[in-house]
């Protein structure tokens, strides 16, 4: 062990940092001759009380060349810090925050610029966010040994708005209700049951598909679509687009189709005008001023009887009436109003009729090629071919023969529903035009001269033309 003139303390000078991770050794007094060994050093380092994270690296450098550390402060020992928890967490299951607009791109390549707007759709019940719970912290130990306490992470909180629940552990939030998720003042996390739109849909706002209900306070432009599983309510108008709607859609201005847009809806279609126009209402069709050359089918009924109260052109179908004040015009442009059964089962029968005369003509080929190669197996002249071939269209006659008589079945029903049409009218407050034709159940009239204030109804097998009163 060196001899030292004075005591070890006199030279060195140990300290420990704030927080007792580092201890640090220093010289105070250095002379040239100093001479340590490591049994002394690390006497005068317990008297400091340092028991943890020595490092004998350094210390064995100290020994070895004490001159080297005099003008230093060098580091002896190291603790560990203490490591806080994570705090706690809300994950989203959707991203709020992204507030960007960018047209989707498509599976080859392209990109479509109707398809910029993000509802966040969820339905009632589904997960919308989940807390991730906060981590323990870490403890610590100082150089002196003792424990560094660390801080527990905090537990995130929810921020509830409307039509939002949690679980009883208050560990995920849920939909109260159908609705779109949407964030509000204070990061609040809602379900709204309405998309509004202040303005009109243009490729700034895009298709628009929504579980709820949709306003738009604006107009909806050609060739944009929305579809929502509530009502859809526009304050402008709708051109040449598509509407589809679980409920009713009410459109304030009108619909101008131009034989392109769809309008359908589950329950109401209601409008100030149509034209040009497809429309499809589970129930009734209201309109304040005209229908004008369109499509126009309602589970109920269609009524258009305002100040103007106009239908012309086109094909106006109806389950129950047809209540207009006006229909056809005096240049007799061809009108069909059609009332007496639901228009999907028209369609049906129609397109039944079509599909059976193609079966008949179908069946007639298969006939007469069952002929020919009954008429060459009659003389031996059947080959292998010829014999696959003639299995081959006997089985066809079989499946065609099944479904003409699956489909005559299918017409016999309708055609017998169309029978029961004595409660069907169409009624006309003002004029009916020569050119309208009108069809309730399987009966069909011509109108050949303009008829004023008049109600059409079967009676007796007939359509009558009653007037009103």
């Amino acid at each position: 062990m060196a001899d030292l003139a004075m005591p070890l303390s006199y030279y060195m000078d140990i300290s420990l940092s704030d927080d007792k991770l580092f201890a640090y050794l220093k010289f105070a007094n250095c002379e040239d001759s100093f001479r340590v060994s490591k049994e002394q050093l690390k006497e005068l380092i317990a008297s400091y009380h340092i028991v943890y994270g020595i490092d004998e690296e350094n210390i064995a450098a100290i020994v070895d060349d004490p001159k080297a550390f005099f003008f230093s402060q060098n580091v002896i020992a190291k603790g560990d810090a203490p490591k806080n928890g994570q705090d706690g967490r809300v994950q989203m299951m959707y991203n709020l925050d992204d507030k960007s607009k960018s047209p989707a791109e498509l599976e080859d390549g392209k990109v479509d610029y109707k398809e910029v707007t993000t509802i966040h759709n969820v339905k009632k019940g589904q997960l919308i966010a989940q807390k991730i719970p906060p981590a323990l912290g870490v403890p610590g130990r100082a150089v002196t040994g003792e424990t560094l306490f660390a801080k527990d992470g905090k537990e995130a909180r929810f921020k509830l708005g409307k039509n939002v629940v949690t679980d009883p552990e208050q560990t995920a939030i849920y939909a109260a209700i159908d609705g779109m998720v949407t964030k509000t003042d204070r990061d609040k996390i809602n379900v709204f049951p309405i998309f509004e739109v202040n303005g009109d849909v243009d490729y700034n706002v895009g298709n628009i598909d929504f579980v709820g209900s949709v306003v738009i306070r604006g107009n909806v432009l050609p060739g944009f679509r929305i579809k929502a599983v509530g009502d859809i309510r526009i304050t402008g108008s709708v051109d040449a687009a598509d509407l589809e709607a679980g409920g009713s859609i009410e459109i304030s201005a009108g619909i101008l189709g131009h034989n392109k847009g769809t309008i359908r809806a589950g329950k109401r279609v209601k409008s100030s005008f149509i034209q040009d126009a497809n429309i499809n209402a589970g129930e009734e069709v209201l309109v304040s001023q005209s229908i004008m050359h369109s499509q126009v089918r309602a589970g109920k009924q269609v009524v258009c009887k305002g100040t103007k109260g106009l239908i012309v052109g086109g094909m106006i179908q109806a389950g129950d009436a047809v209540i207009a004040r006006t229909i056809g015009n005096s240049m007799s442009t061809g009108t069909v109003i059609e009332v007496g059964v639901l228009p999907e089962l028209r369609n049906e029968l129609q397109q039944l009729r079509t599909q059976q005369r193609a079966l008949s003509e179908n069946l007639d080929k298969t006939d007469k090629a069952l002929v020919l190669l009954d008429q060459l197996a009659a003389t031996g002249q059947l080959g292998p071919n010829k014999v696959a071939m003639r299995v081959k269209l006997n089985h066809t006659k079989k499946q065609v023969t099944e479904e003409i008589t699956s489909s005559r079945e299918r017409m016999l029903e309708i055609e017998k529903s169309l029978e029961d049409s004595e409660k069907a009218k169409v009624e006309v407050i003002s004029n009916a035009y020569s050119g309208t034709k009108i069809v309730i159940g399987r009966y069909t009239k011509f109108i050949k001269d303009t008829s004023p204030r008049v109600r059409f109804q079967l009676i007796d097998g007939d359509i009558a033309m009653l007037p009103i009163v």
